[in-house]
């Protein structure tokens, strides 16, 4: 296959950079694109060196089968129709397309015949957190139906780009070196802090991230679910955590839980918490799969289960998804 990334140069390009090797993706020809700023930079990929080039309103996407896009939503908008005019295959990475009734949102281990359904040869990636939930949720959805879904997510640095991870770590260094500290990145200081704000306020209170989780969820899971989310900026490096809290239709028990996670595609249980054997950043960053522990009965509910997850948001959360939608694609296509 003929391969593009575009945002190359950021966090989530370089991890696709990456999950195309590790993966063993195959690929005859490999295109880098960026801005401006980021033209003439220059990758290894497969022993070669691979030049950035800028995006432009030209035919370079002529050839290209899959384009891998993350240079956020105003760059997707603008340019959707200069990749995707001679055929290629958009999986887009930004907010642009999410919501859009022609446009399918795909996570594969729960709704990937979706992506065969593209009628603008779009195929958006979820938001991190959703695809992170909706991935230990599907298994207990074939148990019983979800209906109702509370979730509190406590996202890393990494989740703001690669410019944020450094700043979190810039914040450390003038902490200790008593040096007045630098914000840019976050709406506040996040070293030896939390922020109850991902994104920005609507009006109803909630912030875009936490209304992502409510509506993206509802689309993939092709489901009536409600989803209430509170989302939080920790000072975690790399690797995003969520506490969800569901009710489904019929009481549950912990151990049909366990075995559903444990036997997911896409879920690692780790669930031992008398040997303190729970999912945490440290330890999911890197890693493909979506860690799942603490499941427990909700004390306030019947019906209700918990439990905790944690996961690689620029793997999961980002890049692997959407590679994982294209060897899907492929597959399909033989």
């Amino acid at each position: 296959m003929n391969v593009a990334i575009v945002g190359a140069s950021g966090a989530v390009g370089q991890e696709f950079l990456r999950v195309l090797a590790q993966r063993a993706f195959p690929i005859d020809e490999l295109k880098l694109f960026g801005s401006e700023r980021s033209a003439g930079k220059v990758y290894e990929y497969g022993g070669r060196q691979i030049e950035v080039q800028q995006l432009q309103h030209d035919d370079s996407f002529r050839d290209v089968d899959v384009a891998f896009v993350s240079a956020g939503g105003g760059v997707s908008r603008e340019y959707a129709e200069t990749i995707t005019k001679h055929g290629a295959v958009m999986i887009d990475n930004s907010s642009a397309f999410r919501m859009d009734d022609d446009v399918p949102l795909v996570v594969p281990e729960v709704n990937a015949a979706d992506a065969l359904n593209r009628p603008r040869n779009i195929i958006a990636n979820p938001n991190c957190t959703t695809i992170m939930m909706v991935v230990a949720l599907q298994p207990i959805e074939q148990l019983s139906h979800i209906r109702r879904i509370r979730v509190a997510s406590y996202q890393s640095a990494s989740g703001a780009g690669a410019a944020a991870m450094a700043e979190l770590e810039q914040q450390y260094r003038e902490i200790l070196a008593g040096e007045p500290v630098t914000v840019s990145r976050f709406p506040h200081q996040l070293a030896y802090n939390v922020i109850p704000q991902v994104d920005v306020f609507q009006p109803n209170g909630y912030t875009k991230e936490e209304l992502k989780m409510f509506y993206e969820t509802q689309k993939i899971m092709h489901s009536d679910v409600r989803c209430s989310a509170t989302c939080v900026r920790v000072s975690a490096l790399r690797s995003h955590s969520e506490s969800v809290w569901i009710e489904t239709e019929r009481a549950l028990s912990v151990e049909e839980v366990q075995a559903a996670i444990a036997a997911a595609p896409g879920c690692c249980l780790c669930d031992n918490p008398s040997d303190g054997i729970y999912p945490m950043p440290l330890d999911t960053a890197g890693k493909d799969d979506i860690f799942v522990g603490r499941i427990r009965k909700d004390l306030a509910d019947e019906h209700g289960m918990t439990l905790w997850l944690s996961g690689d948001q620029i793997r999961k959360g980002a890049a692997l998804n959407a590679v994982q939608i294209a060897e899907y694609l492929m597959r399909e296509s033989h």
